[in-house]
């Protein structure tokens, strides 16, 4: 399994046009035996400085997360910077409740609120989850959010 790039055509070594073409006995550089293996073999033997130079982490665990746990706890976030975009947009189409606009995040498809950015327009925000700081800047805007829960609470339960 040799990685490295040919200098010269395969066809420059086939020359005298004799059985062997200069490799000796009729069955040498014919088989894996050649190649000093198949696969990972001869990584801590023959091929040791390969696996150095080339793939030095070889050996020890790599680690492993399990796709169900990673589906299950991926969230569709968005942030105050892109709700503050989304409810100026909102506010041209007429979505009002007095003098706040209403932004349904759980029927657009997010699942949390997270403090990233400020709000300058005033809201009314529905959204599964947001973090305390995401409350606390809706509210010092003017406006208003009904989670189902928070997230620093879902960490403490």
């Amino acid at each position: 399994m040799a990685l490295t790039a040919r200098s010269r055509k395969k066809s420059r070594k086939l020359r005298g046009r004799t059985r062997s073409m200069g490799w000796g006995r009729v069955g040498q550089h014919r088989k894996s035996g050649s190649k000093g293996g198949t696969g990972g073999s001869g990584m801590n033997k023959h091929r040791k400085t390969w696996m150095l130079k080339y793939y030095p982490n070889w050996y020890g665990a790599k680690g492993f997360a399990p796709i169900r746990n990673r589906l299950l706890h991926e969230k569709n976030e968005i942030s105050l910077r892109d709700l503050d975009e989304l409810a100026y947009d909102l506010k041209k189409t007429g979505n009002l409740e007095g003098d706040r606009i209403v932004v349904n995040l759980t029927e657009m498809g997010y699942d949390k609120l997270i403090a990233d950015g400020k709000v300058y327009e005033k809201l009314k925000v529905i959204v599964k989850e947001a973090t305390k700081k995401a409350i606390e800047k809706v509210k010092e805007a003017g406006g208003e959010v009904l989670v189902e829960k928070t997230s620093e609470e879902e960490e403490s339960s």
